[in-house]
């Protein structure tokens, strides 16, 4: 089994594509030179036209099997990590805050994470598991699934904004 990083190579034409998602892509290969030589078996994913209808995600659970599936330990999803306004989101695959619980691991997965800020000090809040990046088409076939996500369209809170900087009533 191996564990699967991923983050999608387009972006759109109103939005800032270093953000989204020019930053999980950077990730992902900061991520593959420091792994590099490493004993974890990781695999690295770059989608295709996650921005119209998660078609590369869609495409690789549609045509992998059952088995090939099940040898994914975990997929870790990086979408949109970098924003200038953004909140350090975890994806809430336990379903605490949000009621949508991923497949088992998945709150494994969110507690990972969760831990590596609590031990850094840093704030971070959860986000909805609710399939909008290349995550869900995984979670749909009950593949384990998380990552990070600084936010999107939807509007800072002043309480926000008093925690991770940025400015309160604008898009994250």
């Amino acid at each position: 089994s191996y564990i699967l990083l991923s983050a999608h190579l387009d972006s759109v034409p109103q939005g800032p594509g270093i953000n989204d998602n020019g930053s999980g892509t950077a990730a992902l290969l900061a991520l593959a030179e420091l792994w590099s030589g490493d004993e974890i078996p990781v695999a690295y994913a770059f989608w295709g036209a996650e921005e119209y209808g998660l078609i590369g995600s869609s495409y690789f659970v549609n045509t992998s099997s059952e088995s090939e599936l099940s040898r994914i330990h975990g997929l870790l999803n990086f979408d949109m990590i970098a924003s200038e306004n953004g909140v350090r989101f975890v994806y809430d695959g336990d379903g605490s805050e949000y009621n949508l619980e991923g497949p088992s691991g998945s709150a494994r997965i969110e507690s990972y994470f969760s831990d590596h800020f609590e031990d850094r000090e840093l704030s971070y809040a959860q986000t909805a598991f609710d399939g909008r990046s290349d995550y869900g088409p995984f979670i749909a076939q009950g593949v384990a699934a998380g990552g990070l996500f600084t936010g999107a369209e939807a509007i800072k809170t002043s309480s926000e904004a008093d925690i991770f900087g940025g400015e309160s009533g604008q898009a994250y």
